[in-house]
């Protein structure tokens, strides 16, 4: 039986940490992080855990769910006085958010001693048997990664007092189900559990049918703004042939000015020569991927936290799970394989009430794309022209006169009065002026010649009149047929103990493309197939290329079949 507890953002008329019944030392900690007021998902599902109910929440990314669920988690571990072996196990469907996730849990419980261990895929295991074998409290994992420590016997689950379903909607997607089950069915039956879902599917309710008793349920819905304070993100697209692309974006971030973007590529190999790419045409850019390891990641992170680097090149696998709140701008370089990838990306700017701005370089034969984006979202993407050589030369003159008022209010210019007076006698004043406006200019962007203007599409109407989501369309709309579907290679098969949901879930992970768009999959003794939409099979192959599946890596390529 399920118990609905709140509906909507509901309020409470007691605010704050220190009332919902958690350890001290958990509310001094979270004092110190700079936490004033719980979210509502927060203030709504705290309570209820903290007693040890099981508990189903329903809420966006980016809503406070991680804290919802780990405080109450931690507080409850503190009062175990004997904790030998994992007493609570925290289940992601990416190694990504397993590192936050884990990194957030170890901060929050730094007070009380908490043992945290982030266990994932794509890294030796050596540094996780060890870390196991000297004891650790939480363990935040990848289902695959839990598995295979369960099977090896170096993950014990029998006293395990809570488990925690994160993204469950995302993890099913991704082809854990079978993994999950088996997780679960090794913990005790008087365990907590708690699942949190994005969306509530019907599979998502029979799981929660299957493991949870009596439990709480709680949905926050969006939060209704007022007039005029809606954190609306400014969605602009450019259309321009694909040679003149990196040229496009230079432009855009020129005309801009970003205090901190994110730019968005599909594979890792992309984002390095576009990282590379930007650094030598001056941009102070760092890269983001899968590929890296986790002291280049935090290394990376710190710069871009810091100001030090103004724009991060990332993958959306390796941007899962990211908060930055100085954000002012995410840029699809390259548009995601679905709508609701572009959906998440863009979400991570306009919060709690800042405006942002979501920027597409895209090629004319994408425009499709954003047209089917504006459908499902109900939000106008508005399409513009590349910055001109002009339009940036007239910016650059509007900060340059912002920048003489700023200095010239700060004073301190007495030291360059000496400099004047001695050309005053040989030149006017105003051209001594500009002589030094010049040579700013020239510090600045170089003394180059102006660059040609870049080609620009002029999107074609729509055949389909742009709708808010709602609304109907009267006229007859023919059903267009399902994507072409182009069949991969990858060169791991039974023999290797490789099963449908390892390759579902190793195709998702590394190329973010969605579980349901992977089908026919066929598993032989030494190789597997599997079939994908065409216009995402290059990024698929090269997502998989060294990747690893059941500890092996593998190859990919077209089914020479095909």
């Amino acid at each position: 039986m399920v118990e609905t507890m709140a509906e909507t953002t509901a309020t409470m008329t007691v605010s704050g940490f220190a009332n919902l019944g958690l350890d001290n030392r958990l509310v001094d900690a979270l004092s110190g992080l700079g936490y004033e007021e719980p979210t509502p998902i927060q203030r709504e599902a705290i309570p209820p855990l903290i007693e040890g109910r099981d508990v189903i929440g329903q809420a966006a990314t980016g809503t406070g769910k991680t804290a919802a669920f780990s405080l109450p988690l931690i507080h409850r571990l503190s009062t175990l006085t004997v904790r030998t072996r994992p007493t609570a196990l925290i289940l992601v469907p990416t190694r990504e958010l397993a590192m936050q996730v884990a990194e957030s849990v170890e901060r929050y419980g730094k007070p009380l001693g908490i043992r945290v261990l982030a266990m994932y895929g794509g890294t030796g295991m050596d540094t996780q048997f060890r870390a196991l074998h000297r004891g650790v409290d939480v363990v935040v994992a990848t289902p695959g990664r839990a598995l295979d420590h369960l099977r090896r016997g170096s993950l014990v689950l029998s006293e395990i007092a809570a488990v925690v379903l994160d993204e469950a909607d995302e993890m099913l997607d991704m082809g854990f189900a079978e993994d999950i089950e088996a997780l679960i069915a090794a913990t005790p039956t008087t365990r907590q559990t708690v699942l949190f879902s994005a969306t509530m599917a019907p599979r998502i309710r029979a799981i929660a049918g299957r493991h949870l008793t009596n439990a709480v349920e709680i949905v926050i819905a969006r939060a209704p703004v007022a007039a005029g304070a809606a954190p609306r993100v400014r969605q602009t697209a450019y259309l321009v042939p694909r040679v003149h692309k990196l040229a496009a974006l230079g432009r855009v971030l020129d005309a801009e000015a970003p205090k901190a973007a994110l730019i968005f590529c599909k594979t890792r190999s992309e984002v390095d020569q576009l990282t590379e790419a930007l650094a030598a045409r001056g941009y102070r850019p760092e890269a983001l991927h899968g590929g890296m390891s986790q002291d280049q990641r935090d290394r990376v992170m710190r710069l871009f936290r810091s100001g030090q680097a103004n724009l991060l090149v990332a993958t959306d696998v390796a941007a899962r799970g990211l908060d930055v709140d100085h954000l002012t701008h995410v840029v699809n370089y390259q548009l995601p394989l679905g709508t609701e990838a572009y959906v998440h990306r863009i979400g991570r700017v306009g919060r709690a009430g800042r405006e942002g701005v979501a920027l597409t370089v895209a090629e004319p034969r994408e425009q499709s794309a954003l047209r089917a984006i504006e459908r499902v979202t109900g939000q106008r993407v508005e399409f513009a022209r590349v910055p001109t050589a002009a339009d940036l030369k007239a910016r650059r003159a509007e900060r340059t006169k912002d920048a003489i008022r700023a200095t010239i209010a700060e004073g301190e210019l007495d030291q360059f009065r000496g400099i004047v007076e001695s050309l005053g006698s040989e030149f006017d004043p105003t051209a001594i002026a500009l002589a030094a406006l010049k040579l700013a200019h020239r510090a600045e962007i170089g003394d180059t010649a102006d660059e040609p203007d870049i080609p620009t599409t002029v999107p074609e109407q729509s055949r389909t009149p742009f709708r808010a989501r709602g609304q109907q369309h009267q006229q007859h709309q023919t059903r267009s047929p399902g994507p072409r579907l182009a069949r991969i290679f990858i060169s791991a098969g039974r023999e290797s103990g490789i099963a449908p949901r390892d390759l579902v879930g190793a195709i998702a992970n590394e190329s973010g493309l969605p579980g349901r768009d992977i089908r026919g999959i066929e598993i032989t003794d030494r190789f597997s197939i599997v079939e994908v939409p065409e216009d995402a099979a290059e990024h698929v192959i090269e997502s998989l290329n060294g990747a690893r599946l059941r500890g092996r890596r593998v190859s990919a390529r077209r089914d020479r079949r095909e």
